[in-house]
């Protein structure tokens, strides 16, 4: 059985004016989350920010979502890192405080073989004890899974159970599901193809929408396994001048602004991020405001 189906979000990590974790207002975002109708919550991915976070940081982060779901809404743990040795430990930590799955990225800088993603994958699902979704996008990474790799661990590897595909590529996605019998977990790692990818057989979507509009984007995933496909497709293609004004900036620059303008404030960004430009935040309104989202 998947971890989820449906819309998970990657949930921003709000700060306080200091850069500290602003765990009250976590909290109120994983209220929001559970209430909305958001399928699953993956803390410390990308738009978490967990590329500034010390382990410490990122680990304790972690434990408090877990543990303020309640059991209420699936928690994924993004523990990711290039040094294979850092992955498994927080792998571990993260299994054992009980993240319902594991988010682990592609190895970055390092640029490894699929020799080397073969190794890293098993080394990290060997030593947690949890179900690991491998996390392929090669725009930030420089290295992309490839379909024959992610079979191969499919295949030999019990706890690796799924894959968040962010390449952009459906033939990719499309190999990827012929080569594992439609059985492997896909994910969407993109809003604007999260229904070409339930299409192909994907259990949902990692979305940087649903930090926004969570009930929509639920949606958007429930109306497609419950056969309306017609009102799934008009719900993705609704909201792709919105998906492209999220990413007219480095996630998660401009989503983090999108909050703000819905009085929803969860601080600003650690460096190198940096506040979004005037004239992209002008357009990121229109296009709220055109979906329907209401700001203050």
């Amino acid at each position: 059985m998947a971890i989820f189906t449906g819309a998970g979000v990657a949930i921003v990590t709000p700060f306080n004016e200091d850069e500290s974790i602003n765990y009250d207002r976590l909290d109120e975002l994983i209220d929001f989350h559970c209430e909305n109708g958001t399928d699953s919550i993956i803390i410390c991915g990308t738009t978490g920010e967990s590329a500034t976070m010390t382990e410490e940081e990122h680990l304790e982060c972690v434990k408090f979502t877990i543990e303020r779901a309640k059991g209420r809404i699936p928690v994924i743990a993004g523990t990711g890192s290039n040094c294979t040795r850092t992955a498994v430990d927080m792998s571990k930590e993260a299994a054992q405080y009980g993240a319902d799955g594991l988010l682990v990225v592609t190895p970055y800088y390092n640029k490894a073989t699929q020799a080397g993603l073969m190794a890293h994958y098993k080394a990290v699902a060997k030593e947690a004890k949890a179900p690991i979704i491998m996390y392929s996008v090669a725009s930030r990474t420089g290295c992309n899974i490839e379909p024959a790799t992610v079979a191969a661990l499919f295949r030999d590897v019990d706890n690796i159970v799924g894959v968040k595909e962010a390449s952009g590529s459906i033939s990719q996605v499309a190999k990827i599901m012929a080569l594992t019998d439609g059985n492997v977990d896909l994910y969407s790692g993109n809003d604007d193809q999260i229904v070409p990818i339930l299409s192909l057989g994907g259990k949902g979507v990692i979305s940087v929408l649903s930090n926004v509009a969570p009930k929509e984007t639920h949606d958007m995933c429930a109306k497609f396994f419950a056969g309306d496909v017609k009102e799934s497709a008009r719900l993705q293609l609704q909201a792709i001048p919105l998906v492209e004004q999220l990413f007219s900036e480095v996630n998660p620059i401009p989503v983090k602004k999108a909050m703000q303008l819905m009085g929803m404030e969860c601080g600003g960004l650690r460096m190198p991020l940096t506040e979004l430009t005037k004239g992209h935040e002008e357009t990121l309104k229109a296009a709220m405001k055109e979906f329907g989202i209401k700001l203050k």
